[in-house]
C-alpha cells in the first residue's frame, strides 16, 4: 500500500532560503517508489494564502495562519485552542483517503501537537533536532519562561505519542528519554545530520565574492546567522589576524544582534547574506578552513551542526567552539571542536589547521569522513528502523493473541 508522509515542520518551504534537515527528509521521502504524497504542514505569520498548494519539487504544502503576525503570537502553534479549527482542511483530505494509504505523521518540531491525536495515523515519528524549549541566544527572561513551559508541554504530548523517535545528537537522546517511560527507551536513536556528499566534490568556485588581490586564508561560516552565534569571539579573532578573512554566508536571523552588525565593523570580516542552497558548495570552495563558532548555552548543548560534514565533503578542515556533540569527531588536521571561546585558544587552532589544510592524506580523510554520514544512508536506516518497529508491533499483536 502506497504512504502518505505528513511533516510538520516550523516554516513555509522557502522560508530563509536555507536547507534544513527536514528539507532534506521530505524530498528524500518524496522520491520513495512506495510513496503516494508528502505533505508538508507548516505555520506563517504572514498574511497569505493559506491551505493546500504544490510546490516545484511535488511536495504539498499547507499552512496554517499565525494567530497573529507579531513573533509573541507564536506560541499559538503549541496551543490547541489557536491552531485547531485550521486544520481541518488537512483532516478532511486524510480522512478522504483513508483505507486507500498508510499515514506517517513526522514531527520535526514540536509544532500543532493536537494533530497526532486527529487522525489514526499508521506511525507517529518525532525527529528532534533541537532543544527547542531552550532560548537559542542563551538569555532566559519571564517571556522565554513562558515560552519553555508552553513549548515544553508541547514536546511532551509528541513524545508520548511518537512511535519512534530520531535525536540529531547524544545529548538530544539523553535528554529525550529522561520524559518516556522505560517501555520506550528502546524505540529512541541517535541518528546525527548529514552531507549531500556528491554536490560537495566539484571544485567551482563562486566569483567576484573575495576582495580583490586577497590571496591569504579565508575562515568561513556558510548557514543561518543567529544569536546562537559568539559574534564577539570572532570580533577578538578578525582584530588579532588581519591577514585573514572572514567570510559569513547566509541571511541575517540574528533579529538586529548588535555583537553581529559590530563585527561587519572589522574591515577583514565579509558577509555576503544569502545565497541559493544549490550555490552553496561554490562558496564553500572559497573557503580554507570552516568555523563554527557557538556560544555557551543550554540550546547549543544539544547541536549538531548541519554545515560539519559539509566542510569535510568539500575536504575543508573545520573548527567548532561550544558543539560537544561534536566532539567525538575531534581529529588532527581534520576537525577540531574547542569548549572554550577564549579567542588565543580559537586562533591558535585555526593556524595549525591552516598549516594542514592541503596536505593530500587529510584532505582525503575529511572526505572519507563525509562520506560515511550520507543523508541518504541516513534515512534510509530510519526508516529501515520504522519499518522494522511496525513488524515488531505486527509479531507483538500475534503473539497477545495466542
Amino acid at each position: 500500500m502506497k504512504k502518505i508522509h505528513v511533516i510538520v515542520a516550523t516554516g513555509m518551504w522557502g522560508q530563509d532560503a536555507l536547507r534544513y534537515r527536514r528539507h532534506r527528509l521530505a524530498d528524500f521521502l518524496q522520491k520513495q517508489p512506495d510513496t503516494r504524497e508528502v505533505i508538508w504542514v507548516c505555520p506563517t505569520p504572514d498574511s497569505q494564502p493559506t491551505g493546500f498548494s504544490i510546490l516545484k519539487n511535488g511536495v504539498c504544502q499547507y499552512v496554517v495562519q499565525d494567530l497573529l503576525p507579531n513573533r509573541m503570537f507564536r506560541f499559538g502553534r503549541f496551543v490547541d485552542l489557536f491552531y485547531r479549527l485550521k486544520l481541518r482542511t488537512l483532516l478532511s483530505k486524510l480522512f478522504s483517503m483513508s483505507g486507500q494509504s498508510e499515514f506517517y505523521l513526522w514531527y520535526t518540531c514540536p509544532e500543532f501537537p493536537l494533530l497526532s491525536e486527529l487522525f489514526p495515523w499508521d506511525k507517529v515519528v518525532y525527529d528532534c533536532s533541537d532543544l527547542w524549549a531552550a532560548p537559542i541566544g542563551g538569555r532566559v527572561s519571564p517571556a522565554y519562561l513562558m515560552r519553555e513551559w508552553v513549548v515544553s508541554r508541547a514536546e511532551q504530548r509528541i513524545i508520548n505519542r511518537a512511535d519512534l523517535i530520531f535525536c540529531t545528537s547524544d545529548y538530544l537522546h539523553e535528554q529525550v528519554m529522561k520524559k518516556v517511560q522505560i517501555d520506550k527507551c528502546s524505540r529512541i536513536f541517535t541518528m546525527e545530520n548529514g552531507v549531500e556528499y556528491d554536490l560537495f566534490t566539484g571544485n567551482k568556485q563562486a566569483l567576484n565574492v573575495l576582495p580583490e588581490n586577497f590571496s591569504g586564508t579565508v575562515l568561513g561560516y556558510i548557514g543561518g546567522i543567529k544569536p546562537k552565534l559568539d559574534f564577539r569571539l570572532i570580533r577578538a579573532a578578525a582584530a588579532k589576524k588581519k591577514d585573514w578573512l572572514f567570510l559569513f554566508v547566509g541571511p541575517d536571523g540574528t533579529g538586529q544582534d548588535p555583537a553581529f552588525h559590530e563585527l561587519l565593523y572589522e574591515k577583514n570580516v565579509l558577509w555576503i547574506g544569502s545565497v541559493p542552497p544549490a550555490e552553496v558548495p561554490e562558496y564553500m570552495n572559497l573557503v580554507d578552513i570552516g568555523i563554527m563558532p557557538y556560544k555557551p548555552s543550554p540550546y547549543n548543548q544539544a547541536v549538531f551542526p548541519l554545515k560539519l560534514f559539509e566542510f569535510l565533503a568539500a575536504g575543508k578542515p573545520a573548527v567548532g567552539v561550544n558543539l560537544p556533540s561534536t566532539q567525538k569527531y575531534n581529529e588532527e588536521g581534520v576537525y577540531a571542536s574547542l569548549a572554550t571561546d577564549d579567542p588565543d585558544v580559537f586562533v591558535r587552532e585555526c593556524q595549525q589547521m591552516e598549516q594542514l589544510e592541503n596536505h593530500e592524506d587529510l584532505q582525503s580523510r575529511r572526505r572519507d569522513r563525509a562520506r560515511a554520514k550520507d543523508w541518504d544512508a541516513i534515512f534510509d536506516e530510519m526508516l529501515d528502523r520504522v519499518a522494522g518497529d511496525s513488524e515488531y508491533e505486527t509479531i507483538t499483536s500475534a503473539g497477545s493473541m495466542r
